[in-house]
């Protein structure tokens, strides 16, 4: 299709507190009137970004997982975010619990993927909590590929780099262009500099647009998140951008304006090649 339509949900968080979360995020979700495809909110949506997964993760069975699957079939979205998942693997003659940063992308139907974030921010600790993702998720939307990361993934620019599409010779594919660049995040005020540039820094490079979903509001470590959630274009124009107000915002990206920035100035095709092993 020519067009795509998504809604960002900016908003602050319960700390710690699913309930309160999930029933804030119904609301707000239930508010929007425009005619949409997909519903993106921030990073660890249902608890904020927490370091303590043993005792609020989730299985791909629990509270959230079902409570996303309820509302996207509901709204008839696509509804995405990261949250708190845990999975019990087998270590020896035991088992052990495996928990991950999980940004869930719920189709209307009940059928699911999902993003382990690769990044994990270690500034935090996130990297002696939780287990890093190997694999990227591009979706596919009415011939609209997104490629869908999670918060501090921004800071690393080869793992969301636009590589050729190419066909082997038994019909495998390897590459991964895409058009449309996703960010979840609960990315503070204090690096919120940081944000800004590298989201516009991603749609230049990549010639694709960008979505960043942020949160708003102080979390239970008394960091402060200023939102500033954003969506840019392929040349780096910002379409929207809000600051500190929570914010329920709806926009139409539009195909034929992606594919003349690339057709007029066709950087992308001079990149690098690379392999991700």
């Amino acid at each position: 299709m020519s067009t795509l339509t998504i809604t960002i949900i900016q908003s602050r968080l319960h700390w710690q507190d699913k309930a309160a979360n999930l029933k804030m995020f119904e609301e707000k979700i239930n508010s929007i009137k425009e005619k949409t495809e997909i519903v993106i909110l921030p990073e660890m949506f249902s608890t904020g970004f927490v370091m303590q997964p043993d005792e609020l993760a989730e299985t791909m069975e629990g509270e959230t997982a079902q409570w996303m699957k309820r509302i996207a079939a509901k709204k008839k979205v696509i509804l995405t975010g990261s949250v708190i998942i845990k999975e019990t693997v087998q270590v020896g003659d035991g088992v052990a619990n495996r928990y991950y940063n999980r940004l869930i992308w719920m189709l209307p139907n009940g059928q699911y993927g999902y993003y382990d974030k690769r990044h994990r921010f270690a500034f935090a600790g996130e990297d002696k909590n939780y287990e890093a993702g190997t694999k990227r998720l591009i979706a596919a939307v009415n011939g609209w590929k997104i490629n869908l990361l999670v918060c501090y993934d921004l800071r690393f620019p080869v793992w969301s780099r636009q590589t050729p599409l190419l066909r082997g010779e038994s019909g495998s594919e390897t590459g991964a262009e895409y058009d449309v660049l996703v960010y979840v995040a609960n990315w503070p005020e204090k690096r919120i500099i940081a944000w800004k540039t590298l989201l516009q820094a991603r749609a230049i490079e990549n010639q694709c647009y960008v979505a960043g979903a942020n949160r708003t509001g102080d979390d239970g470590n008394n960091i402060h998140y200023s939102g500033e959630s954003m969506v840019i274009d392929p040349l780096g124009e910002i379409l929207y951008h809000k600051k500190n107000d929570e914010d329920v915002f709806t926009i139409t990206l539009h195909k034929a304006h992606l594919q003349n920035v690339r057709e007029k100035f066709p950087f992308w095709r001079d990149r690098d090649g690379f392999s991700i092993l």
